[in-house]
């Protein structure tokens, strides 16, 4: 009891004191900036005399965003906080470059620390600190669909990729794209989903902890089927993105799409479709009961001048009331497990259900299960294949670059 009065008169405190600026930094823009202008739109409501700067750079999955990040952390001219995949892509950056601080304080404060699963808690934390507070969850592997077009097409949501191009050629005979693609970010987002499928949960992970090598035959036979899947794709990938491939799926131009689920909250929020109804969804085949996660956090960069509104910044992302605002616009979920469910769309609540339940696995693509030095020059792997078709040399120089920045140490 005195421990929780004493939280209340310093939130008192700090509510009534808190005024300067704060900086927002993140690559959610678009159909991505409602989710966050209503977390900041709380924040303001809660901290009426701090003055918020929404600091946004636009790219596919942050690309962009983290480009212009890095020049500002190098030049010492850090945002007050800033939106990054939870992981390896801020610790192997910025935390081993003691350029952030450590948060055990304010996990321990806020008591997340039996509030979140323990997985996640370990995802956040290296060397002996906590170093972000993650605002949601996503869901990286999952197949999303129009059920009144696969009615119409004849065919099954495939549960594994010898299903789904097996039913490939009947789909293009009916003049219907099998699997739409985009640029080249969701190129890569394909061939995790790829991955996890044909190498199942276990050697996913031992990929990323250095027991399983990028060039072992088991890596050579998920390049040659993706591959094959890749020649059930639309010509036109790179030209689009994410948002515009996902409405060939609405449209009934292409039968399916891989992508994580802030595709639900495109098609919920900004499309106004109505989750098993305008749109399905199912695990990315080959993956059922395997929950590929990824989550977006924000830290507490070192030497910035608005720390303490910053501080109630990540008290609020924390928060079940903050979450449960920001998450169903976005199409992601609570970390917690205490988030109001009843405030959630169909797929949202699924998709909580499958997180408490399934075999959880980090993302390469955003963030999780890598280094940055890796996932950044992963690009430069997919172009080999695209360019030679050679499942050898792409799984040699993906281990090349393993080696080279020192994958699973």
């Amino acid at each position: 009891m005195k421990r929780l009065l004493a939280l209340l008169l310093v939130s008192l405190f700090t509510l009534a004191a808190a005024q300067g600026q704060l900086e927002i930094f993140s690559w959610w823009a678009g159909d991505e900036g409602p989710a966050l202008q209503a977390l900041i739109d709380q924040y303001q409501g809660m901290y009426p005399d701090v003055e918020v700067e929404n600091a946004t750079v636009t790219g596919g999955s942050g690309v962009n965003a983290r480009a212009v990040l890095k020049t500002r952390m190098l030049g010492g001219d850090p945002p007050d906080s800033f939106q990054v995949h939870a992981g390896q892509e801020l610790i192997g950056t910025w935390v081993v470059a003691d350029r952030m601080e450590d948060l055990t304080f304010l996990y321990k404060e806020q008591g997340w620390l039996e509030k979140y699963p323990a997985g996640l808690i370990d995802l956040l934390s290296a060397e002996d600190g906590i170093w972000s507070v993650p605002v949601n969850i996503h869901r990286s592997n999952v197949m999303w669909y129009n059920p009144a077009k696969i009615a119409e097409l004849g065919i099954s949501v495939p549960t594994t990729w010898d299903e789904f191009l097996s039913s490939c050629s009947s789909v293009q005979a009916q003049g219907v794209t099998p699997l739409v693609m985009g640029e080249n970010w969701t190129q890569q987002h394909l061939w995790e989903s790829v991955a996890l499928g044909v190498l199942g949960p276990d050697d996913w992970d031992a990929l990323w902890s250095g027991d399983l090598a990028f060039n072992d035959p088991k890596l050579i036979k998920v390049w040659d089927t993706f591959g094959e899947v890749l020649a059930c794709t639309n010509d036109d990938a790179a030209g689009l993105s994410w948002q515009q491939a996902t409405d060939r799926v609405v449209s009934g131009e292409a039968a399916f799409n891989i992508m994580g689920d802030w595709a639900a909250g495109y098609m919920s929020t900004t499309l106004g479709l109505t989750p098993g109804e305008g749109f399905g969804w199912a695990a990315s085949p080959g993956t059922e009961g395997v929950f590929m996660m990824l989550s977006d956090s924000f830290g507490l960069p070192k030497g910035i001048a608005n720390r303490d509104n910053t501080l109630n910044w990540l008290r609020l992302l924390g928060s079940v009331e903050g979450q449960d605002i920001f998450n169903p616009l976005k199409g992601s979920i609570a970390p917690s497990f205490d988030s109001d469910l009843s405030r959630y769309n169909a797929y949202s609540q699924a998709a909580a259900a499958d997180w408490k339940t399934n075999r959880v696995v980090g993302s390469l693509v955003h963030g999780a299960a890598a280094k940055e030095a890796f996932m950044s020059q992963f690009a430069t792997v997919l172009e080999i294949y695209l360019s030679s078709n050679n499942a050898g040399s792409a799984a040699n120089a993906a281990q090349a670059i393993a080696s080279q920045v020192g994958v699973g140490q």
